[in-house]
């Protein structure tokens, strides 16, 4: 007997709600690595050479920056990123005299610091951009994986990256009061960088794919039908 809706909600969002952690905690380094190559591309090499130095310069923490926003970042998005992307980018900012350093990483002192300079809208610095690459990004994602999951139901017979650049700029760039908005950053990239630059953290977004994803789907499935069966006996 299916369960009563309610029940059938809360199951689903925490079991959404553990895949989403799953996701984050294999991904995590590989995310980090990409705002670092995304914001910088000029101080690293490629991905092998801004992982390593990261993980040497400040540890596998380093690596993690950022982890907490992104976690939260279930239920808020646009907020939760510009944080998480200012704390993974913290050590070249101050290592390029954009910021001065000496300056504490941690979630709390970054979110005084945005509602000191920016207030409450600070948080929301490159919302178009995080929209434009959420909606349809998550289109696309949960409905292949719905495709997907229902088309190899069917056969086995048993019952689902340059918008991400500018997001990743706007968001730790205006740490330093710049409040360059999304087509001046988006153009601003392409006339002095190139195009190349807009996939700036191609390599650690893909390799990041298969790791989180699968534990995202992985702990969402498993967790999901731990708690219907609980919740049918």
């Amino acid at each position: 007997m299916a369960p009563h809706p309610i029940i059938q909600g809360i199951i689903d969002f925490s079991a959404g709600a553990i895949g989403g952690t799953a996701c984050v905690l294999s991904g995590q380094p590989f995310d980090t690595t990409k705002v670092k190559m995304q914001t910088f591309p000029t101080m690293y090499r490629g991905f092998i050479h801004c992982f390593t130095s990261t993980f040497r310069q400040v540890g596998l923490s380093g690596l993690y920056k950022g982890s907490t926003p992104a976690l939260i970042a279930n239920i808020t998005i646009c907020p939760t990123e510009l944080v998480k992307c200012r704390l993974q980018a913290m050590h070249e900012m101050e290592a390029t005299g954009k910021i001065t350093s000496g300056q504490r990483r941690t979630v709390w002192s970054v979110v005084k610091t945005v509602l000191k300079t920016n207030g409450p809208l600070g948080f929301y610095q490159g919302l178009t951009s995080t929209m434009a690459r959420e909606i349809p990004g998550y289109f696309c994602f949960f409905g292949a994986y719905e495709l997907s999951r229902s088309k190899f139901a069917q056969h086995m017979g048993t019952d689902k990256d340059g918008i991400d650049c500018v997001k990743s700029r706007i968001q730790v760039y205006s740490l330093t009061g710049r409040q360059e908005g999304f087509m001046k950053t988006f153009m601003g990239i392409i006339r002095t960088e190139g195009i190349a630059a807009l996939y700036s953290g191609l390599t650690p977004t893909m390799i990041r794919t298969f790791p989180a994803n699968g534990a995202l789907f992985l702990s969402y499935e498993l967790s999901r039908k731990f708690m219907m069966e609980k919740a049918g006996n």
